[in-house]
């Protein structure tokens, strides 16, 4: 058994692994992977590891869950590679991705919030089959011209059906909803291609009254990704101070 880290001991790649509830083969690969530094060698090729390993895993798994896989590896790697200023650019660019998604979810609640009951369309607007609007009827409610619909369907953003008798864009519950929303992110100042993928949310929980349950799982997922990145930041912090005090102790030894 290894000693005690506190004694400035060694560390077999098990002792490592069972910390963390690790495979001793993850650890080696994340060794080969440069998420650790290079360990040292036995006379007989057996790895040993120290206090600098243990901080540097112990950095990784806090990273992770945060950062995610890859940005987490990036980051091990650039500090051990000696360039801190490339692993502090890419923790910088999560966070700036988490900002994004937080002022997307307010962008989507302040629509949900904007969007009034529409009263009925007159007589004329009606469709001649079962429920809808046709487009200009539509367009005018919004307070936009009929283009603009044509325009947020070709980018996938409104689906109308075709009136059976008429051959007319036809505009159900549904589409009329999508398309209320989309004019109320557009008001915001979001591009087209930055509401796809929130109108796909909508539909995907089956409305906006669904959505609202996937919204509050939204803000606890941002929170949790945000108490992370604290969390990874503290460990990665306490390695970068491993990694000077071993600069530190090799230098002194060095001088001797």
């Amino acid at each position: 058994m290894g000693r005690n880290l506190q004694n400035g001991g060694q560390l077999r790649p098990v002792d490592l692994a069972r910390r963390h509830g690790l495979s001793t083969q993850a650890v080696r690969n994340y060794e080969e992977a440069g998420i650790l530094p290079a360990a040292a060698r036995t006379p007989h090729g057996y790895r040993t590891y120290t206090s600098l390993h243990a901080a540097a895993l112990a950095a990784f798994l806090a990273l992770v869950p945060g950062h995610g896989h890859r940005t987490a590896t990036s980051i091990m790697r650039a500090v051990n590679q000696g360039v801190p200023d490339e692993a502090f650019r890419l923790i910088d660019e999560s966070h700036t991705q988490l900002l994004d998604d937080r002022r997307t979810l307010q962008a989507v609640e302040r629509a949900l919030g904007d969007l009034e009951p529409l009263a009925p369309p007159p007589e004329p607007g009606r469709a001649s089959g079962p429920g809808g609007t046709f487009i200009g009827p539509l367009a005018k409610r919004l307070g936009i011209r009929p283009a603009t619909l044509r325009k947020w369907e070709r980018a996938g953003l409104v689906h109308p059906r075709r009136d059976p008798r008429t051959g007319y864009r036809l505009y159900d519950e549904d589409a009329v909803r999508d398309a209320r929303l989309v004019h109320q992110l557009r008001r915001g100042g979001y591009l087209l291609e930055q509401i796809a993928p929130l109108i796909a949310q909508v539909r995907a929980a089956g409305g906006l009254e669904p959505l609202e349950t996937a919204l509050r799982d939204w803000h606890g997922r941002l929170s949790a990704r945000g108490r992370a990145m604290l969390t990874g930041a503290a460990e990665l912090e306490a390695y970068l101070r491993e990694r000077v005090r071993g600069d530190e102790r090799e230098a002194l030894g060095g001088d001797r």
